[in-house]
């Protein structure tokens, strides 16, 4: 599995060969990667993007009432340690 930075950096590029601009955040445990995708978006496009952001952590779309459309996708910068993988409330 490639480091964090790699991963993110290759999301952004793959979006910028399609014709997006990205944007690159990082933050405290993720990277975000975030482009404004246009209305006129062929379908074979958002076939092609999607398979770029599953390559992510996590992604969606931020849609507004006013028609902007912005699709993000993160990468966690650190994997959680073993004992914290099933999350808060469970006991062991």
């Amino acid at each position: 599995m490639p480091a964090p930075e790699v991963s993110a950096e290759a999301i952004a590029a793959r979006l910028s060969a399609i014709g997006l601009t990205t944007r690159i955040e990082e933050h405290a445990r993720h990277t975000s990667i975030e482009v404004e995708v246009p209305e006129t978006l062929p379908a074979e496009t958002w076939r092609e993007v999607l398979e770029v952001v599953a390559m992510a952590d996590r992604f969606g779309l931020l849609a507004t009432s006013l028609g902007g459309r912005t699709l993000w996708a993160a990468v966690n910068k650190v994997a959680p340690a073993t004992g914290d993988v099933r999350g808060p409330g469970h006991q062991r």
